[in-house]
């Protein structure tokens, strides 16, 4: 065992496995800043109105990673783990009538939910008034009162779509999220200028279901920030610091 000084000043490696198999869920290696923590206070017995005795209280801890530049996947953690095909989403554009009467509406983008289908003038996105009343099947909107779609002219076209080939993942209160095993791992330096791996275990880290995704046209990129409560597992494992100096 080596007695050297180290400081640290890099973020780590995050590796992620599902906790009840330890098959790898998802190695991210962009995070801008990684944290693990830790806290525990103490209950004392008193003697003489001072403290005398302490006993410490189950202790609380936290990892985080917070990124720029993340994978899909990253939000996978959040639901169930998995990553569907399908994603359901409004749909707004404008269309040619090619004959009076009626709009043919692309249905090669997939599926459109029934009831969803609503024609307006191109002006006239969501005024009640002037919405045109007719039914949609089979591809086509065929108005109630023919003249009301010209052919040749352009309206705003609006429906709800189930979209294939898409990653969708479900935050939904019926997706549970996993429990995971965590390594961070970074490196640290000594005062020669050595490298050595610092590794952070954590055995079973439940994510905390807090996601806030901001989009705005100037500034920094949207960051994105996920955080890990720290349990005890089966054999009371809760949080291990590794100092690898084998080869320092």
């Amino acid at each position: 065992m080596q007695n050297n000084l180290f400081a640290t000043r890099q973020t780590a490696d995050v590796d992620i496995r599902i906790l009840e198999t330890k098959v790898p869920f998802l190695f991210f290696d962009k995070a801008n800043t990684t944290t693990a923590g830790m806290s525990g206070d103490s209950t004392y017995a008193n003697a003489k109105g001072t403290r005398a005795i302490a006993f410490q209280n189950p202790v609380e801890g936290t990892m985080t990673i917070e990124a720029q530049v993340v994978p899909f996947k990253f939000y996978a953690l959040l639901g169930n783990g998995k990553i569907e095909s399908t994603g359901v989403m409004a749909v707004k554009e404008e269309i040619k009538a090619t004959a009076a009467g009626t709009i043919s509406v692309p249905t090669d983008k997939g599926t459109i939910i029934d009831g969803s289908v609503y024609i307006y003038p191109v002006d006239g996105w969501g005024d009640e008034d002037l919405a045109i009343k007719g039914t949609y099947a089979d591809g086509t909107f065929t108005a109630t009162i023919a003249d009301d779609i010209e052919s040749g002219k352009s309206y705003a076209v609006g429906y709800i779509l189930n979209k294939d080939n898409v990653n969708r993942v479900s935050l939904g209160t019926n997706y549970l999220p996993k429990d995971y095993f965590i390594t961070m791992s970074t490196v640290e330096k000594d005062e020669n200028g050595v490298l050595a791996p610092f590794i952070m275990t954590a055995y079973k880290a439940s994510i905390q279901r807090n996601l806030e995704l901001s989009h705005a046209s100037g500034g920094d990129p949207t960051s994105i920030t996920l955080t890990f409560d720290l349990l005890d597992d089966k054999q009371g494992q809760f949080l291990d610091l590794i100092e690898d100096t084998t080869t320092v």
